[in-house]
C-alpha cells in the first residue's frame, strides 16, 4: 500500500522522483524501488515522509484513508 500512496503524493504534488530523493537523502533509484514495492523505506524514511506530506504514517501504510496528521505531542519539558 506504502507505494502506491507514495507515489500517488508525489504525482498529486507535481514532484519528481529525484526530489523525494534528494529531500530524503538516497538515490532515486532507491526511491524508486519505495514506489515499485521492491524496497520498503525505513521508519525514519517513513516519518520524513509523513512530514514532507503533512500526514501519518498510518495513512502513507494504508492503516486509515484520512490524509490529516495527527497532532504531534510536545516535549512538555521545553513548555
Amino acid at each position: 500500500m506504502i507505494e502506491l500512496r507514495i507515489r500517488d503524493l508525489r504525482e498529486d504534488s507535481d514532484l519528481y522522483q529525484r526530489n523525494l530523493s534528494a529531500y530524503l537523502n538516497v538515490t532515486q533509484q532507491t526511491y524508486s524501488r519505495y514506489e515499485t514495492g521492491e524496497l520498503n523505506p525505513s521508519a525514519e524514511t517513513m516519518a520524513k515522509l509523513s512530514e514532507f506530506y503533512e500526514t501519518s504514517v498510518d495513512y502513507l501504510l494504508g492503516l486509515t484513508d484520512v490524509r490529516t496528521p495527527y497532532k504531534r505531542r510536545t516535549n512538555k519539558k521545553n513548555e
